[in-house]
C-alpha cells in the first residue's frame, strides 16, 4: 500500500503537470540492485548448490529475480492508473544507467572525493557486507548482554593522585558489547565530568540489585574476594550503588582531565593501555563515565583513536566470528557464543563487576533481518567533508514538503563526515579498480575508468566477473595486466538510485535536470533525498531536485504498522478489484435489504468490495500525506461513498445538458444574477483548487470537492435549477442560462479532479454530449487534450455587494428551510412549494435588495425560486394584522443585514398541476385549466419532444 500511496501521489503531480501543458515525461523506473535474489532463496539452498552458485550465475538470479518483481510492480502500478512511458522505464541494471552510474564515480574519483581506508563500518555477519545507514533497520527490543566491568590501573597519571590507592584501583566500565573486549586499545574520559575513587562496602543479596533475578553479581563483588577501588563517575554514584548492591564510599573526587595517560591492565591480552581523553559523547545519562574503547569496532571510538594514534584492532571475520588475532576465543560467533566466551573469561579472572540484560535500540540488516556489528575493515568511501558545506548550501534553495524535511536531512548531512560506498557482493556494479598483486596498491584512474565504462555501457557490468584484467585494462596497462587483479566489491545500492538524475533527468529527451521534483518516503532523508544530493554536488555542484515532498507511512485503521505476518496489510489489488467475496457484489443491493429484513447474516454482505482504482486514488488525495496515513475497510467505504456523491454530481451535469450546444451560451452579461454568482464561486474555487495543487496540498482539493461539488452544488444550485431544467421549458432564456453555467461546471471539474479521477474524468469526456474545441481549432478527444483553465477575469467581476448579498440569501435560505421543516412537520404544508414565505427587515438597504429579488422579472433571480417555494412576500412593517395569519415564524441575523423576520403560510391559489407551484391564475385557461400561465406557455409553445428529451425530464 505504500509502494501505491507513492506512485499516485507522483501520477496526480504528473498529471496536473500535463494540464499545466507542461512538456513532461513520466518515466518509471527500479533500483533492481536494490532488489536482489531474496536471502532466503539463497539459504534454501545446499552447501554444493550454494558452492557452484559463480558471481555470473548468482548476477543472473538476481536479475531474473529483480526483472520479475518489476513486471508485477509495473502491471499493479497500470492497474492504479499510473500515466508512465512503460515500454521504456529505467532499471539501474540496464548497461546504459550503469554506465551514467561509473560516469558519477569518475568524476568523484577525479575530484578527490573517492578513497580507500580501514575505519570500522556496520557490517552484516548475515549477508557478509558492509552496509550503509540507509540499509539498517533499528529494531526497538534487542537485548543485548551488557556488563560492568573493571581494568586494573598499572601506572597512574603523574599527579600523583591515585598513589595512596595502588596497586588495588580499577577502571570502571560498562558495554553492551562485551566481545569488543578483546579489541580494547584504551578507556576515554570526559575532562568536563567529576569522577570519584569509590570503595566498595557491604555486598548485598543478589536479588536487592535493581535488575532482580536477572542480574548475575560479578567475581569482583563475591565474599571472600578482596574488593578494589573503582573509579567512576561523580554523578552515577548512587545509581551505580543501587544497581551493583553495593555501599559505594566516595574516597577522593577529581576532573576527568587528571586520568589522561594513566595506564592500565588490558584484561584479556595483559598488554597495558591508556586513559585518553574523549568527546562529548562521554556522559552520565548511563553505564559509569569512563568507556571502553576499541577503535576497530565504534565510530566515536575510532575518532578518539585518530587523535592518539591507537591500533585499529577488529579481530572479526566476515561471518561475524572471532579469527586467531583474538586468541582463545578464535572461531566462536561475537553475537553468540564468543560473547559469553569474554564475559565468561572476564568473570574467571575477576574482572567482572556485574552482566545484564540490556533491551535497548539496535541496528539490523534490512534484508537478513539479522543483528549487524561494528566492524574495521578495507572499504571504498566518499569523503562528505569535500563538499559538505556546498551541499548544505544547496539544500537552503531546495523547496522542501513539508519543511521540516529541510532540518531532518541539514541534520543529517552535517553530522556525516564519509560513505562507504563499497559492498561486498557480486550482484550491483562494480568499483573499477585493480590492485597490485604484490603491494594491494589501487590502480584506478581516470584512462581506466573511462576504459571500463565504455565496456560496460556496450556488454553491461557482467563484464566485469565473465572478462579478464587483460580485457578490462586499457591499452596502457595491457602489458602489465599479469601484475593485477580486478577488485570484487561492487557500489552501494544507494550510489546506484543516488545516480538517476544522471542516468535519467539529465541524459534522456524531454527531461529536465535537475529535477521538478522528488518524491518519496520519510525514510528516504538518509537514503535517495541524500545520495542523490550527495553525488549531484560532488559532481555538479548543484541539487539534482528544485522541490523534495516526504509522505509518511501507511498504517491500518487502528493506526499500527502493516506487517504480513500479523495479517493486517490492506493490498491495493484487492482495493481495487475486490477480495474473495467479491462476487456478492452482483447483489450487493438485494443483500442489504435482507440484512435489514434480518432474514440473512450480515457475514454474507460483501467484506472485500471491488472499489476500482479511482476510490483508491481518491483516498490519496484525501489523507495529509506528510504524516502516516491510516487505511481501512470502513475509510474506503467512506471514500467509495464519496466518488458515488461526486460521480452523481457530474452524471447530472451531463444529463441536463444532453441536448447543450455550446453556440447556445448566453453571454455573461445576460446571465440573472444567480447564475455570475455561480461562476464567480466556481472560478474562486478552481483557483484554489489551483493553490493547493500548486504547493502539493491535496487533501484540501478533496476538501473544496466534498463542500463544492458535492455539499454546495446539490444542495443549493443544483436544488434551485430543477425548476428551470424541467419545468421553464426546452428553449427558455433561463434554462439556456443554467446550462451555460452547467457546461461551465463539467469543463472546469472534469479538469480539476483529472490528476486525482483519471477514469472518471476520462468516462465523464467520452460521455460528453457535445464537442468541446480547442484553442488550435482541433476537437478535443480525450480529457487529458485540455488544459487547466486560465482566470476568467470577467466571472470574477461580480460586485462585492452583490457577492455578499447573494452569500447572505444562502444562509437565509437554510433559516427558511428550518422554518419550513417545522411547518411540514405541524402538518401545515407537505412540499416546500406549498408555502408562502414572508419577510420583514428594518435595515432599508436589505429591503431594497429583497424586493428586487422578490420581484425578478426572470425565474432565475426570483426568491421564491431560491427558496424553492411558490411565494415570497416582503412585508414593510410587522403589525397584529400582518402576521395574524402566521403560525411558523423565526429570525434570521447577520451584521451585513440586520435582522430579517421570516414567516411561514400556506401559500395563496391553487396548485399547478406540471409545477406543482401554486398561482391565482391556474383555471384561467380553458384549453389547460389545472396549469398556470407559465406552464400553458411551455405547453403551447414546446416542439414536439423527442424520447430521449421526454425521459430525461
Amino acid at each position: 500500500m505504500g509502494h501505491a500511496l507513492n506512485k499516485v501521489l507522483k501520477d496526480i503531480i504528473n498529471r496536473y503537470k500535463l494540464l499545466q501543458n507542461h512538456k513532461v515525461s513520466f518515466i518509471p523506473g527500479w533500483d533492481c540492485h536494490g532488489l536482489p535474489i531474496e536471502l532466503k532463496v539463497l539459504k534454501s539452498m545446499d552447501k554444493a548448490t550454494l558452492n557452484a552458485l559463480t558471481p555470473i550465475r548468482l548476477r543472473q538470479k538476481a536479475a531474473k529475480f529483480a526483472k520479475v518483481t518489476v513486471n508485477a510492480q509495473m502491471n499493479s502500478f497500470k492497474r492504479i492508473g499510473i500515466w508512465a512511458d512503460w515500454d521504456s522505464p529505467y532499471l539501474t541494471l540496464s548497461p546504459e544507467y550503469e554506465a551514467a552510474q561509473l560516469e558519477v564515480f569518475g568524476q568523484m574519483v577525479m575530484r578527490g572525493y573517492i578513497y580507500r581506508g580501514r575505519k570500522p563500518v556496520h557490517w552484516s555477519p548475515s549477508s557478509r557486507t558492509a552496509l550503509a545507514e540507509a540499509e539498517l533497520e533499528y529494531s526497538e527490543n534487542h537485548v543485548s548482554k551488557s556488563i560492568y566491568a573493571a581494568f586494573k590501573i598499572t601506572s597512574p597519571s603523574s599527579s600523583g593522585l591515585l598513589d595512596e590507592f595502588l596497586p588495588n584501583v580499577c577502571l570502571a566500565i560498562w558495554t553492551t558489547t562485551p566481545w569488543t573486549i578483546p579489541a580494547n586499545a584504551a578507556v576515554a574520559v570526559n575532562p568536563e565530568l567529576s569522577y570519584a575513587v569509590v570503595e566498595l562496602q557491604s555486598v548485598l543479596e543478589s536479588e536487592s540489585t535493581s535488575g532482580g533475578k536477572q542480574q548475575k553479581l560479578g567475581s569482583i563483588l563475591s565474599s571472600g574476594i578482596e574488593k578494589p577501588f573503582i573509579i567512576v563517575a561523580s554523578d552515577l554514584v548512587s545509581v551505580l550503588e543501587s544497581k551493583w548492591g553495593v555501599k559505594l564510599v566516595i574516597r577522593k573526587s577529581f576532573p576527568g582531565s587528571v586520568l589522561e595517560h594513566c595506564r592500565y591492565l588490558h584484561p584479556v591480552n595483559g598488554n597495558e593501555c591508556s586513559v585518553v581523553i574523549g568527546g562529548d559523547y562521554i556522559t552520565t545519562e548511563s553505564g559509569t563515565g569512563l568507556v571502553h574503547t576499541a577503535p576497530g569496532h565504534g565510530q566515536e571510538d575510532y575518532l578518539t583513536g585518530l587523535k592518539y594514534g591507537l591500533p585499529i584492532v577488529s579481530p572479526v571475520d566476515d561471518e561475524g566470528n572471532f579469527t586467531a588475532e583474538a586468541g582463545q576465543f578464535s572461531g566462536l560467533s561475537v553475537l553468540g557464543a564468543g560473547n559469553a566466551a569474554v564475559v565468561k573469561y572476564l568473570d574467571e579472572h575477576v574482572s567482572l563487576i556485574l552482566e545484564e540484560p540490556y533491551k535497548h535500540k539496535y541496528p539490523y540488516d534490512w534484508r537478513s533481518k539479522e543483528p549487524t556489528i561494528f566492524r574495521a575493515t578495507e572499504q571504498w568511501f566518499a569523503s562528505v567533508d569535500g563538499f559538505r558545506d556546498a551541499a548544505l548550501d544547496a539544500i537552503k534553495r531546495v523547496t522542501w514538503v513539508p519543511s521540516q524535511g529541510e532540518n531532518r536531512i541539514v541534520n543529517m548531512i552535517s553530522g556525516r563526515s564519509d560513505w562507504c560506498i563499497s559492498r561486498q557482493r557480486t550482484w550491483g556494479v562494480p568499483i573499477p579498480v585493480f590492485y597490485h598483486v604484490d603491494t594491494q596498491e589501487p590502480l584506478i584512474t581516470e584512462e581506466t575508468i573511462e576504459h571500463i565504462k565504455a565496456i560496460v555501457s556496450e556488454k553491461g557490468s557482467d563484464a566485469w566477473w565473465y572478462m579478464k584484467t587483460e580485457e578490462l585494462l586499457p591499452d596502457k596497462y595491457r602489458d602489465k595486466a599479469s601484475e593485477y587483479r580486478k577488485g570484487t566489491d561492487t557500489m552501494d545500492v544507494w550510489f546506484d538510485s543516488g545516480s538517476s538524475w544522471a542516468a535519467v533527468s539529465a541524459k534522456r529527451d524531454g527531461l529536465n535536470f535537475p529535477a521538478d521534483v522528488y518524491l518519496e518516503g520519510s525514510d528516504q532523508h538518509r537514503g535517495w533525498f541524500q545520495s542523490s544530493l550527495l553525488t549531484s554536488i560532488a559532481t555538479t555542484g548543484k541539487a539534482p531536485y528544485s522541490s523534495v515532498i516526504t509522505h509518511g507511512f501507511v498504517l491500518d485503521k487502528d493506526g499500527l504498522k502493516m506487517s504480513k505476518s500479523v495479517g493486517n496489510v490492506v493490498d491495493p489489488e484487492k482495493v481495487i478489484l475486490g477480495g474473495k467475496d467479491s462476487k456478492v457484489c452482483s447483489y450487493r443491493n438485494l443483500c442489504y435489504f435482507l440484512v435489514l429484513r434480518s432474514e440473512i447474516s450480515l457475514n454474507l454482505v460483501q467484506k472485500e468490495p471491488p472499489y476500482g482504482a479511482d476510490v483508491l486514488r481518491l483516498w490519496v488525495s484525501s489523507v495529509d500525506y506528510t504524516g502516516d496515513v491510516l487505511i481501512g475497510s470502513e475509510i474506503l467505504r467512506q471514500m467509495s461513498d464519496m466518488y458515488r456523491k461526486l460521480r452523481g454530481t457530474m452524471r447530472f451535469l451531463l444529463a441536463n445538458l444532453h441536448d447543450w450546444n455550446p453556440e447556445n451560451s448566453v453571454p455573461y452579461s445576460d446571465l440573472p444574477k444567480i447564475d455570475q454568482y455561480a461562476l464567480f464561486q466556481l472560478e474562486n474555487v478552481v483557483a484554489s483548487m489551483k493553490d493547493s495543487y500548486d504547493n502539493y496540498q491535496f487533501y484540501k482539493i478533496y476538501q473544496t470537492l466534498q463542500r463544492f461539488a458535492i455539499v454546495g452544488l446539490s444542495n443549493f444550485y443544483f436544488d434551485v435549477a430543477k425548476d428551470r431544467l424541467y419545468v421553464g421549458g426546452r428553449v427558455s432564456y433561463t434554462r439556456k442560462s443554467c446550462q451555460t453555467v452547467l457546461a461551465a461546471h463539467l469543463l472546469y471539474l472534469v479538469r480539476a479532479i483529472a490528476p486525482i479521477m483519471p477514469h472518471l474524468a476520462e468516462d465523464i469526456w467520452q460521455n460528453l454530449p457535445f464537442e468541446h474545441t480547442l484553442e488550435d481549432g482541433s476537437v478535443a478527444k480525450f480529457a487529458f487534450d485540455l488544459k487547466w483553465p486560465d482566470k476568467n477575469e470577467e466571472w470574477c467581476s461580480v460586485q462585492k455587494d452583490d457577492v455578499d448579498f447573494l452569500s447572505v440569501i444562502l444562509e437565509l435560505r437554510s433559516e427558511v428551510n428550518k422554518i419550513l421543516e417545522n411547518a411540514r412537520t405541524g402538518k401545515l404544508i407537505g412540499a416546500s412549494l406549498d408555502a408562502k414565505v414572508y419577510l420583514h427587515a428594518e435595515n432599508p438597504d436589505t429591503v431594497s435588495k429583497l424586493k428586487e429579488l422578490a420581484s425578478a422579472t426572470n425565474d432565475a433571480d426570483a426568491l421564491h425560486r431560491l427558496f424553492i417555494t411558490s411565494q415570497v412576500e416582503i412585508l414593510p412593517s410587522l403589525s397584529e394584522e400582518t402576521t395574524s395569519g402566521v403560525s411558523y415564524a423565526g429570525k434570521f441575523s447577520d451584521p451585513r443585514t440586520g435582522e430579517i423576520w421570516i414567516g411561514v403560510t400556506r401559500a395563496d391559489g391553487m396548485k399547478c398541476e406540471r409545477c406543482w407551484v401554486y398561482t391565482k391564475d391556474v383555471g384561467s385557461f380553458g384549453d389547460h385549466p389545472t396549469l398556470c400561465s407559465r406552464c400553458h406557455g411551455v405547453i403551447d409553445l414546446q416542439p414536439q419532444a423527442s424520447p430521449a428529451a421526454a425521459a430525461v425530464a
